[in-house]
């Protein structure tokens, strides 16, 4: 919010009129919406060998009236796994229904679990994609698996099932729905369910129980990381449709899909890196999309996701955090000891019982991987050797995560003790 604010005061127009009348004549965005992640465009480069192969496991059965077999799709973020996903079953949707041929109704839905990481969620979303309006809360789990199955063996349909994100459902809520779903057909006596499920955790099936593994995983799809020539492609088709011609500057392109490249080839960043771009750009009145746009485009997400994953830590992990940041003038940086001295501090005056050393020492591990820090061994010859962490991100990025939290950022910035106030 700082550097989107910084922005608008160095370009603000003398009064709102003028900011609505320069906004009003956009000449950059066609449809920006064309950018967004969740467009399904007409085409998907590089990926029609994967559509050819969903289509496969799925199209043969179907065309049958038989059960498809159950999937699983795993690869990196913004590896296509969605998006070819989504095309697919919104193909079935629009061709199969439309077949004379098969007796079946063919009826396809997909969840993302991130949203709806409850049995209740899933199971809500399943009934009322078959037109059945289930309560927020209130209803057992079994009751509305119990409708679902009625109402879904009434129709005489295949049904489709893509769950999104799965992880986050099994996580949260252990794999016992989706062991019922995976079985669910041997309950059915007119119709039939599939499922989808697909995943950014790579090492997800070990969260499995062997029978649910089994079960979920008559078919796999692995979608591989983007290389730099294939996201310039996908950027080059999709900025035609959500940019005016003659807008981006040459360079904007390639660089982009450079930065998104060196991150597992992710096609969401390199479309919000090109948007992002864009919006700067329009913000600024300026006729075309510079390098310099991008750049400032990925300063301006790297801060967004960073404030977004510390306003979502465990409490003890902002401690952490915020315990790193209070020792962020350690020349070298902070030794864990040190860290967990300021941490014992913070957690006593907020009124809350401390964890222990070997627990925070595993919380800067974890803040470590996630890139909100970075912790190095060194040595220290015959005194062994000791972990110095410093900070990772934008100190601006962690002040506006940790003032989320009303307590931590309430006693580091506005009270407290002066040994531990920000001055």
């Amino acid at each position: 919010m700082g550097l989107f604010l910084l922005e608008m005061t160095l370009s603000m127009p003398t009064t709102l009129d003028d900011l609505l009348r320069r906004l009003m004549k956009n000449n950059l965005f066609r449809d920006r919406e064309k950018l967004r992640p969740d467009y399904v465009p007409e085409t998907l480069p590089h990926r029609e060998v994967h559509i050819t192969q969903l289509a496969q496991i799925l199209l043969p059965s179907i065309v049958r009236g038989a059960r498809p077999s159950n999937v699983f799709i795993y690869g990196y973020t913004g590896t296509g796994k969605t998006a070819v996903t989504r095309y697919v079953l919104n193909w079935i949707d629009s061709r199969l229904n439309e077949s004379p041929e098969s007796p079946y109704r063919v009826k396809t839905v997909m969840i993302n679990c991130t949203n709806n990481d409850t049995n209740y969620r899933v199971l809500r979303a399943l009934n009322e994609a078959l037109g059945i309006k289930i309560p927020f809360t209130g209803l057992p789990v079994a009751e509305l698996y119990e409708r679902f199955k009625k109402t879904l063996d009434s129709r005489m349909t295949i049904m489709i099932v893509a769950l999104d994100e799965v992880d986050s459902l099994v996580k949260k809520s252990g794999d016992e729905l989706l062991y019922k779903l995976t079985r669910i057909n041997s309950e059915l006596q007119n119709s039939k369910l599939s499922l989808i499920g697909i995943t950014n955790d790579l090492n997800f099936r070990d969260y499995l129980n062997a029978r649910v593994r089994s079960s979920l995983g008559e078919e796999e799809l692995v979608f591989p990381p983007y290389n730099a020539d294939e996201l310039r492609d996908i950027l080059e088709h999709r900025a035609k449709l959500a940019f005016y011609p003659g807008v981006i500057e040459d360079g904007v392109i390639p660089l982009c899909a450079h930065m998104a490249a060196r991150e597992h080839g992710d096609a969401r960043r390199a479309l919000d890196l090109l948007r992002v771009a864009g919006e700067i750009a329009e913000r600024e009145g300026a006729s075309k999309i510079t390098i310099e746009h991008v750049r400032r485009a990925s300063l301006e997400i790297e801060r967004d996701k960073a404030v977004e994953l510390i306003r979502t830590l465990p409490f003890h992990s902002k401690l952490v955090l915020a315990a790193v940041y209070l020792l962020r003038d350690k020349v070298g940086g902070a030794t864990t000891g040190e860290i967990y001295d300021i941490y014992i501090r913070l957690v006593k005056a907020l009124g809350f019982e401390p964890i222990t050393q070997r627990r925070v020492s595993d919380i800067i591990s974890e803040l470590d991987v996630v890139g909100l820090i970075q912790a190095k061994l060194q040595s220290r010859g015959r005194y062994g050797r000791t972990k110095y962490v410093k900070i990772r991100v934008s100190e601006r990025a962690l002040t506006e995560g940790l003032k989320s939290d009303e307590l931590i950022g309430g006693y580091i910035f506005e009270g407290g003790t002066p040994g531990l106030r920000r001055r």
